[in-house]
């Protein structure tokens, strides 16, 4: 070993990788809470599986960010997954009898912004405050949730409404 570097000091390496740790970490710090927090979801939702999760009514996969649907409740807080808010509207109109705690105010439920960018920034809405558009979508129900309204903009009642009238399974 050349005379003129001093052999390694162990309290000297220990800081000396601490410093490097700690200040190569630093710039990363927001990215890894982001990490550890719930992905955007709002509390109580559960993580949606894109292409593996299947609709509680239609059995299909999720798969289109823009028009998942979840709702919890009841008493064991269960999750139902949709893939579309026409398949949410047919589910609770033919399990609430079964069910009874579906129209409970507790329950909760969340609806993608159909103008969320994609699968890892999906915007959820409550959808008893969503305003509803026409759009096609994966079920053919042709709802789509969005956080404003307009002229041609349905409320959930309405929304609903339509789609029980067209009297589709």
């Amino acid at each position: 070993m050349p005379s003129h570097i001093p052999p390694p000091n162990r309290d000297c390496s220990r800081s000396r990788r601490t410093f490097l740790v700690r200040t190569s970490m630093l710039p990363l710090l927001p990215e890894l809470l982001a990490a550890c927090d719930d992905g955007g979801r709002p509390k109580g939702m559960s993580v949606i599986h894109w292409d593996r999760d299947t609709c509680s009514h239609c059995k299909m996969a999720i798969s289109n960010h823009r028009f998942a649907v979840e709702l919890r409740g009841g008493p064991a807080d269960t999750v139902f997954k949709f893939d579309d808010i026409g398949c949410l509207v047919k589910w609770t109109q033919r399990n609430v009898a079964k069910q009874p705690w579906i129209d409970d105010a507790d329950v909760r439920i969340w609806v993608a912004n159909f103008t969320s960018p994609n699968r890892n920034t999906v915007r959820w809405l409550d959808p008893r405050q969503a305003y509803y558009i026409g759009r096609s979508s994966p079920m053919g129900y042709n709802f789509a949730a969005v956080d404003s309204t307009n002229e041609k903009a349905l409320g959930f009642e309405e929304m609903r409404q339509h789609i029980l009238a067209k009297g589709m399974e």
